[in-house]
């Protein structure tokens, strides 16, 4: 008996020894899975990428950059100056008839001063406008003002019926080729179907050229009653021609130089040749 009882007490001592082994076995492997770390190089991929756009990037700043110093040297060479013709006979009108259009539609006239006298710019009166008479050629003239927003037409403005010197109007890709030009906007004065406001001019002497200086002009007027602009547009024809080779603008705000300028533009279009002898066109 005693012995059966010692016999089982070392079964037992075994089966407890063998149990603790397997136990720290499987703790020993736990530990072992836990403390495997994968490692992750997904952070070098993305420095790889940025490194390669930041090239790219490099180069394209470069490009840009160069761009910018050809243009710039480009400008340097075209300056505006070059065009504006500033010298003591640029304001008289066979002057201006004498220029040829060579790229830029609009150039400064006597350093951008306008031909005003004191007296020119006197409101003694308030504003008026006045409109010379047509040309021995049935050609308009010139167009003076003293504006002001009272002069403003609020009713709708109604088709053109007269046909300036030089209207031989046709479709072009663009849309019409000539508008019935008004020398004093009809937004200024409500001058519309006025045979001596008009002058047959292309779309783009008419609009953008012209319109931005009168919307210039309409913008000031809007701002104050008491705002006047003494403005004078005149037709630039060379010799006999009908189709006016130009416009020249002259506008100069009372009382201060808000509205300041003394613009010459061509009556050019762009893609179509001009005869401004009779105002006919070919396109190309």
């Amino acid at each position: 008996m005693k012995r059966t009882l010692q016999f089982l007490a070392v079964a037992l001592l075994a089966v407890s020894i063998t149990g603790c082994s397997d136990t720290e076995s499987t703790d020993s492997k736990d530990t072992a899975k836990t403390e495997t770390v994968k490692k992750d190089y997904s952070y070098q991929k993305k420095a790889d990428k940025l490194e390669k756009s930041n090239k790219k990037l490099k180069k394209s700043i470069a490009k840009l950059q160069n761009k910018i110093a050809s243009d710039q040297d480009y400008l340097s060479e075209h300056d505006k100056a070059t065009y504006s013709n500033n010298n003591s006979d640029t304001s008289s009108t066979e002057s201006l008839a004498n220029l040829d259009y060579t790229g830029t539609q609009e150039i400064v006239v006597n350093n951008n001063n306008p031909n005003f006298s004191q007296d020119d710019l006197s409101t003694a009166r308030g504003s008026w406008d006045s409109y010379g008479n047509l040309d021995n050629l049935n050609r308009a003239t010139a167009a003076n003002a003293l504006l002001n927003v009272s002069m403003m037409p609020t009713a709708k403005r109604e088709g053109l019926t007269w046909n300036p010197t030089g209207w031989h109007n046709k479709r072009i890709s663009s849309g019409w080729l000539y508008n019935r030009s008004h020398l004093i906007g009809y937004q200024l004065t409500g001058q519309n179907n006025n045979p001596k406001n008009l002058i047959t001019g292309t779309r783009s002497l008419n609009s953008p050229e012209m319109l931005a200086h009168e919307m210039d002009i309409a913008y000031y007027l809007k701002q104050s009653n008491s705002h006047y602009i003494r403005y004078r547009v005149t037709p630039i024809f060379r010799g006999d021609e009908l189709l006016a080779r130009g416009v020249q603008m002259e506008a100069q705000s009372v009382g201060s130089d808000a509205v300041h300028f003394n613009v010459y533009i061509f009556n050019v279009q762009s893609g179509v040749t001009l005869n401004y002898a009779d105002g006919t066109s070919q396109v190309g």
